[in-house]
């Protein structure tokens, strides 16, 4: 999967990777916790006919965490802009989920000279709104991944990130050892508070309004830690963006329902 990669210049030094020769730039954000290799199927999908590039958030991976133990999603925005500089990237396409898509949405609220477009995937505005809270499923499934055994912190993810219907249709072992290469060894306990003080505390409901960015919504229906209505509530707070309903899908959408995720991706840079 990986092309090439490299490092930012300023601290935190984040690692970064590309993929694709040629056509639109495109960097991908990632979420709570996880590397960003966990954007394989849509670099598989896109780097033939893209320039895709992803990295690992600060304090995850073959990320420094920097001096900071408590940042904000401002701090990771900053951070996705010296990324961007690492590549020699002017201005591209940026998708982010969950987490991510908070960021890029900052991202977007700060720096919108460097974005093409925005994809927001799975994600909310947050501020006060109960749409950001997990359902009582969700935050059962989110209090386990914690678990410091492996094999139970992967079940405890796959309720988290997949419809039981889809869990039903699936080999648990080949997720299992998907999972397992993708997620490896978790950040530290530092990170993760890091992560968590910046979400409880992102907030871009407000200013959302301003945003001018051709912009594409995703909504998995059946996903259990932001709420559907949550992609309802930023489609209309940013305006003339499109939105994408997967009726089927969970959290894990990115894997779950990927081919549809990449052709609506794909559309929207092309539009």
């Amino acid at each position: 999967m990986h092309d090439s990669t490299g490092t930012t210049s300023t601290s935190p030094h984040l690692r970064f990777w590309s993929a694709g020769d040629s056509g639109p730039r495109v960097l991908f954000i990632m979420g709570f916790r996880m590397r960003g290799v966990v954007w394989e199927p849509q670099v598989s999908a896109l780097k033939a006919t893209h320039q895709v590039a992803w990295f690992d958030n600060r304090g995850v991976g073959e990320s420094e965490v920097g001096d900071k133990t408590r940042w904000t999603i401002t701090d990771m925005a900053q951070d996705t802009v010296a990324v961007m500089d690492g590549l020699g990237w002017d201005t591209c396409h940026v998708v982010g989920v969950s987490m991510g898509g908070m960021i890029a949405q900052e991202l977007a609220l700060q720096f919108p000279h460097r974005l093409l477009s925005l994809s927001l995937i799975v994600t909310h505005a947050g501020g006060f709104s109960m749409e950001k809270v997990p359902t009582l499923e969700g935050l059962r499934a989110f209090r386990r991944v914690g678990n410091p055994n492996l094999d139970e912190r992967i079940e405890a993810l796959k309720a988290l990130l997949y419809p039981k219907e889809f869990l039903e249709t699936v080999d648990h072992e080949q997720l299992a050892e998907r999972m397992k290469q993708r997620i490896g060894v978790p950040p530290a306990k530092e990170t993760a508070r890091g992560q968590f003080h910046a979400i409880v505390r992102h907030s871009t409901a407000r200013r959302l309004k301003g945003l001018q960015l051709p912009t594409l919504i995703i909504k998995a229906s059946k996903d259990i830690l932001v709420r559907p209505q949550a992609s309802d509530r930023l489609c209309r707070l940013i305006p003339h963006s499109k939105l994408v309903e997967i009726a089927e899908a969970g959290h894990g959408v990115t894997f779950q329902s990927a081919a549809r995720v990449n052709q609506a991706l794909a559309a929207h840079f092309a539009r």
